[in-house]
């Protein structure tokens, strides 16, 4: 599996990851259930990290500029921008391309 691979299947899982944390949200002070947001907030983070050293990785190995890197980066902290990006490398990175 290629790095770009990798990179895109981690943004959509970190993308779930906080879509799971928002619908945890509501339900630790709705009803009471704090262990939804443990969970899911421990996931969550854990899938960022991991985001973080993807997007490292293929950043430094495709030689992004650090506005392309910057814009992923912050695409990772806004509810469904997991999925924005993903769209944009589906786009830039045709599945014929390699690496």
């Amino acid at each position: 599996m290629t790095a770009r691979t990798q990179f895109r299947i981690v943004s959509v899982l970190e993308g779930i990851s906080y879509l799971v944390l928002m619908i945890a949200m509501p339900l630790k002070y709705a009803a009471g259930e704090p262990a939804a947001v443990a969970i899911a907030g421990r996931i969550h983070g854990g899938l960022f990290v991991v985001f973080g050293l993807a997007l490292a990785r293929v950043a430094s190995r495709d030689q992004w500029p650090g506005r392309a890197t910057l814009t992923a980066l912050v695409a990772a902290c806004i509810p469904l921008g997991a999925f924005w990006l993903e769209r944009k490398l589906r786009v830039n990175w045709p599945l014929a391309a390699g690496s």
